[in-house]
């Protein structure tokens, strides 16, 4: 990392920890051999996958049997969806909420032109789901709830053990998207209930290219890729040698880390927070409270001015944040998590997304708010709805 440089864009990416580097390094030129070949090198090669996979399962609670790595979460969101659907033929609906990651939202869109239904949950001013609408939504012919763990654009924890209570009383799978949340906060899947969840390593610390798909081993779900014999026959393709070591190192590192560390992000970010909202006026937290949001999230709506033009100062002086999430950005429509809470147009076009992680200190935070509070006030100057408010 750059050594002056203020990054608060974790949501997005984090950067490689240590460990992970140190872990993929003799897979660069050392242990090459294919984990699916019979002779010493491979067998090696072999150990040490199950080996992560093993990391992965203690993570969440799991048996090793019921892990499968993927390329990213993505590509685990389409296998637990599609194969879902896939193996329970006669069922084409599929319940999600409003707010959730496009590698969900896009999905299911596409879904539609292959003849699935969605029912898209609605969500309050803090980005949660009523139950009720959930049981409401429930129809014979429903084969899957998916609703994501924790939102990756204003950090609210959704109750999955309220509704895995629900989709279990009804005999339907239930699928979350745990990418954000995975490596941050303890992820059970047992107490959450879920059939399947998402993960990908490049949120806690681990390389880009390489994800995991938990699927319970009484879960009917049909394989996405086919072709080997690669992961008991349910996903093909030659291991990720490189990704999956990198995985497991970053993963440990980070469920060691986690008391420490969930502790320590936690009280940076509600000093952001407080710092924001009562030193710089016309301001708001968007998402959950307290224990409700993930440690490390801080989205804040600033009236008067667009997120954009409000990225573009703080990147002049190194300070990288977001709008919204990675995968909408060049879109020109507001984020659509921010207008399923309910928020009018142009506060969700002034809304920025400070995302914490383990690199950050409250000297960053200092640094922060030298730079932003003279850059708001900048805008707004130039701001005719500013205007017009001074003006009233």
């Amino acid at each position: 990392m750059v050594s002056d440089m203020i990054y608060l864009d974790n949501a997005a990416t984090t950067p490689l920890h240590p460990k992970a580097r140190e872990a993929m390094l003799p897979h660069l030129s050392e242990i090459y051999a294919n984990p699916s070949s019979v002779y010493g090198p491979a067998q090696q090669a072999r150990k040490m996958v199950d080996e992560v996979r093993q990391t992965v399962a203690r993570a969440l609670s799991a048996g090793p049997q019921e892990v499968y790595f993927t390329s990213c979460g993505t590509e685990s969101n389409n296998w637990a969806i599609q194969g879902a659907l896939q193996a329970h033929p006669d069922k084409k609906h599929i319940i999600t909420t409003a707010i959730e990651h496009p590698a969900i939202a896009n999905l299911c869109d596409h879904l539609k032109t292959l003849g699935a239904e969605t029912t898209y949950l609605p969500v309050n001013h803090q980005g949660n789901i009523n139950l009720q609408d959930l049981k409401d939504a429930i129809r014979p012919d429903t084969c899957i709830v998916t609703v994501m763990l924790a939102n990756n654009e204003v950090g609210t924890i959704l109750p999955l053990a309220e509704i895995s209570e629900i989709t279990k009383a009804h005999n339907i799978l239930l699928h979350t998207d745990a990418v954000q949340a995975v490596g941050h906060i303890p992820v059970d899947v047992n107490q959450l209930g879920v059939d399947m969840l998402s993960l990908s390593a490049h949120k806690f610390g681990g390389p880009k290219g390489i994800g995991a798909l938990y699927i319970r081993k009484t879960a009917k779900v049909s394989s996405l890729i086919h072709g080997g014999m690669q992961e008991r026959n349910r996903r093909a393709g030659t291991e990720n040698m490189l990704g999956i070591v990198g995985m497991g190192a970053a993963l440990q590192a980070s469920l060691e880390d986690m008391p420490r560390e969930k502790s320590r992000i936690t009280a940076i970010r509600d000093r952001l927070i407080n710092e924001i909202t009562t030193q710089i006026p016309h301001t708001r937290l968007n998402g959950a409270t307290g224990d409700g949001r993930l440690p490390g999230n801080v989205s804040i709506s600033f009236d008067f001015i667009e997120g954009e033009s409000l990225l573009l100062h703080l990147d002049m002086h190194k300070c990288y944040a977001s709008t919204g999430s990675a995968c909408s950005t060049g879109a020109l429509d507001p984020s659509h998590v921010l207008m399923a809470m309910g928020m009018p147009h142009e506060q969700a076009n002034g809304t920025i997304r400070f995302s914490l992680g383990r690199e950050n200190t409250d000297g960053d935070i200092d640094k922060l708010l030298k730079i932003l509070k003279p850059s708001v006030q900048k805008l707004r100057d130039l701001s005719p709805l500013y205007e017009d408010y001074m003006n009233m």
